[in-house]
């Protein structure tokens, strides 16, 4: 393996899958799904359906204990509604603190796990797909230049200098992604983005708030929410 890609199974983790296939071909690519104890397992189900698609290896980890107690409204047993307003909106009424819906340190974690996992499968590099808009006011501080910048030099510095992190889209929008990933073709139909579990997106949260946005940036119409 050349390449490990952090693969939730949403649109920016299925362009940074793209983008590693392309690079190291689909042999040397492997796709790593964390189940952090979400309330729906649609995303899990989507990066299986992508992951078939590149024809990657893609291996699943169980991290939902590490979160147990958390009060983020993505979780299972968590008192809050998860929001159905803009990122904006609830940033408004945080105090400076991130959204509800940020998951207590999860990047760092899930690339401190897929550092040891990528070693371990001879992997020089490590793909995420955070980008500007989820870092934007400090929604989802794990999303920041400069949060990645701590974390790249932590993992390369920890590794023997033998793996890096990349996150192509870390100084990019989200509408940035989509055209890259057109560009690409990315099968954004096969992709979950929505916090909730439901047949079809809500299109009211705060992620497919952006994602709708971001298509209709690029003149275009989000594949699953055509008919809505």
């Amino acid at each position: 393996m050349k390449a490990l890609v952090l693969f939730s199974g949403g649109l920016d983790s299925s362009t940074c899958l793209a983008l590693a296939v392309e690079k190291y071909g689909a042999e040397n690519v492997l796709a790593l799904s964390i189940y952090y104890g979400q309330k729906h397992d649609k995303e899990i189900s989507s990066s299986e359906r992508v992951a078939m698609h590149y024809g990657v290896k893609h291996q699943k980890l169980d991290l939902a204990k590490i979160f147990e107690g958390s009060d983020c409204t993505l979780l299972k047993g968590a008192d809050g509604d998860i929001p159905k307003e803009s990122y904006a909106e609830q940033l408004a009424e945080s105090d400076g603190k991130p959204v509800s819906t940020y998951v207590p340190f999860r990047n760092g974690l899930f690339l401190s796990s897929a550092a040891s996992i990528a070693l371990s499968h001879g992997c020089e590099v490590i793909y995420y797909g955070a980008h500007s808009d989820d870092a934007a006011g400090n929604a989802y501080p794990d999303c920041s230049e400069k949060f990645n910048r701590a974390m790249n030099e932590a993992v390369f510095l920890g590794s023997g200098e033998q793996l890096r992190i990349e996150a192509p889209f870390v100084s990019l929008t989200k509408a940035d992604v989509v055209k890259k990933g057109t560009e690409l073709g990315v099968p954004f139909e096969l992709t979950w983005s929505c916090y909730e579990g439901g047949d079809k997106p809500c299109g009211v949260c705060g992620t497919c708030r952006d994602r709708i946005a971001a298509f209709k940036a690029n003149g275009l119409t989000d594949p699953l929410m055509k008919g809505e």
